[in-house]
C-alpha cells in the first residue's frame, strides 16, 4: 500500500470533540525574519516567491519514489491540467529505496522545465512511532544533508519538505521539539530555502500538537521561513472543521497549506468543497494526493488511472476542473520570467489545417520554431472554437477539458530544433461545424498563427 493513514478509534472520537472545542489561548506573534531569504520566502503569514509576489500553491503530489519512470511525463501533464506547482515523493532510503542526488536534482530540472514549483518531501518518516520501518525526522534532515548539492541554489523554484507525516498515533507529543531541532539543523547545515514541516498524527493534527505549538516551532527557525502543512483526510469530514483549522492559522499570521486530502478515505469521508473553498476564501495552498499509483485499497485516490491524463478519474476531474479547482484558482509563479501575467509572444508558429466532414474531423497541427534555440518538451494549449470533442491523437498526448485542449510531446517528437517544426494530428466528433482555434500557446507563451 503506497498511501497510508491510521487513526485509532478512540482518537477519531476524541478528535470530534476536540474540533468542536472552544480554541486555546493564542500564541505570541512569528517574528519578522532576520535576512532576506534569496527564493520563495514568508512574510506577514503569506508565501512570497523570490520577485516579493504572494504564491498561492495549487498543485498535486506525485509518487516518484515508487514510479521513477513515470515522473517526467506525469509533470507534463500536471502543468497541462494547470497545476503551478508539484508535491514530489522522495525517499531518504531508510524504507524505501533512495533517491540520491542525482535522481533530485533531474526532479527539480523536471519541474523547472515545466515551470512547476517543486515541493520535495522524504516519505520514510511517515508515521514514524507506529509505522513499523518509519524514520525519525533527524534522519530526514541527514538525508536533506546528503543531497543538497541537488537542492542548493534552487531556492527560487524548490520548497523543501523535510518529512512526511513525521509521527503516526504514539509519541507525537515530541513532535514540536524535534520539528524545531530539524529547522535549526537544516539551517545550520546552510539551507535558505523556504521548509515545510507536516503535522504529526498521520499528517492530520487531531490532537492540535502542531496547532497549539506552530508559532514557537516558527520563531524556532532561524529564518522565519516555515510554512506548515496539514493533511485533511477523515478527520476533517465537516465544513466546520476544515475553517476552524485553517482561521487558527491565518488569524495568527502562520503560513499553512493542505498539503494532502482527497475525496474519500478508508477513515472517513474528508469534505473537499469545503477544503477547496475554505483556500480559495483564505488563499491557502492546496496539493492533493495524487496523480496515480495508489495501491492496498485505496485505488480511489487516483487522479488519472494507470497515469493516463486522457483518462481522469471523478477525484482527477474534481480537483482540476471543478468548483475552486486548480484550473479555477492557480496562479504560475513569477520566477519563471512571467510574473503570472499574459506571456510575451514566443519564437514559434502553428498551423492547424483542418478537414470539417460536419459531424466528424481531423486536424493535422504543425508547430514551427522561429527562434534560435532548440525548443525541448512541449505543450501546445488551445480552444476549440464549438462543441468539438476530441478523438484519438497521433505524435502527441492530448488532454480535452470543455473547450480547452492541451498537447503534450510523445518522446519522439520532443524536440522542436532551431528553425525546425514537428506534427501531430487528431481526428474529433461534432454536432456544429467546425473552425480553426483563435489562438495557441506554447508552453505558456503565444505562438503566431501559421
Amino acid at each position: 500500500m503506497r498511501k497510508r493513514l491510521a487513526t485509532a478509534a478512540g482518537a477519531l472520537l476524541a478528535c470530534a470533540a476536540s474540533l468542536l472545542a472552544a480554541p486555546s489561548s493564542a500564541q505570541a506573534q512569528p517574528q519578522t525574519r532576520i535576512q532576506a531569504a534569496p527564493g520563495f520566502h514568508v512574510s506577514g503569514g503569506r508565501l512570497l516567491d523570490a520577485n516579493g509576489e504572494d504564491f498561492v500553491l495549487r498543485g498535486v503530489n506525485h509518487a516518484h519514489a515508487w514510479y521513477p519512470a513515470r515522473t517526467a511525463q506525469a509533470l507534463k501533464d500536471i502543468k497541462a491540467l494547470g497545476a503551478n506547482s508539484v508535491r514530489v515523493v522522495l525517499a531518504t532510503g531508510d524504507r524505501w529505496t533512495k533517491n540520491d542526488t542525482a535522481d533530485v536534482a533531474a526532479v527539480v530540472a523536471q519541474c523547472k522545465q515545466n515551470r512547476l514549483v517543486c515541493v520535495l518531501e522524504a516519505h520514510d518518516t511517515t508515521g514514524y512511532g507506529e509505522q513499523a520501518g518509519a524514520t525519525t525526522l533527524s534522519r530526514a534532515v541527514d538525508y536533506w544533508i546528503g543531497v543538497k548539492d541537488a537542492v542548493q541554489g534552487q531556492e527560487k523554484y524548490v520548497i523543501l519538505n523535510i518529512g512526511n507525516e513525521p509521527y503516526g498515533n504514539s509519541g507525537y507529543a515530541a513532535w514540536t521539539s524535534d520539528t524545531a531541532g530539524a529547522l535549526a539543523r537544516m539551517r545550520a547545515a546552510g539551507f535558505r530555502h523556504t521548509l515545510m514541516v507536516d503535522a504529526p498524527n498521520w499528517g492530520q493534527d487531531w490532537s492540535f500538537t502542531m496547532r497549539d505549538h506552530a508559532a514557537e516551532v516558527f520563531a524556532a527557525d532561524p529564518e522565519r521561513n516555515t510554512v506548515f502543512s496539514i493533511h485533511m483526510y477523515g478527520v476533517f469530514n465537516t465544513a466546520d472543521k476544515v475553517r476552524s483549522y485553517l482561521d487558527r492559522f491565518t488569524s495568527q499570521r502562520l503560513p499553512v497549506v493542505v498539503g494532502e486530502f482527497g475525496s474519500m478515505h478508508s477513515d472517513g469521508d474528508p469534505d473537499e468543497d469545503a477544503i477547496m473553498s475554505s483556500a480559495r476564501q483564505l488563499g491557502v495552498g492546496y496539493l492533493g494526493w495524487s496523480w496515480s499509483g495508489n495501491g492496498g485499497g485505496v485505488e480511489y485516490l487516483d487522479m488519472a488511472t494507470g497515469f493516463d491524463a486522457a483518462h481522469l478519474t471523478a477525484w482527477g476531474q474534481r480537483i482540476f476542473s471543478g468548483a475552486d479547482g486548480i484550473r479555477q484558482t492557480a496562479r504560475e509563479s513569477g520566477v519563471f520570467g512571467d510574473g503570472g501575467s499574459v506571456p510575451a509572444p514566443a519564437s514559434c508558429s502553428v498551423d492547424y489545417r483542418l478537414s470539417d466532414w460536419g459531424s466528424s474531423f481531423n486536424a493535422d497541427v504543425t508547430i514551427r520554431n522561429t527562434g534560435t534555440t532548440p525548443v525541448k518538451g512541449w505543450q501546445l494549449a488551445f480552444a476549440f472554437p464549438g462543441d468539438q470533442k476530441l478523438g484519438s491523437v497521433w505524435n502527441a498526448k492530448a488532454v480535452q477539458q470543455g473547450s480547452e485542449v492541451k498537447a503534450t510531446n510523445e518522446s519522439w517528437t520532443e524536440t522542436i530544433p532551431a528553425g525546425g517544426s514537428v506534427s501531430f494530428g487528431f481526428n474529433g466528433s461534432s454536432t456544429t461545424a467546425g473552425g480553426v482555434p483563435a489562438s495557441f500557446t506554447l508552453n505558456g507563451a503565444s505562438c503566431a498563427k501559421g
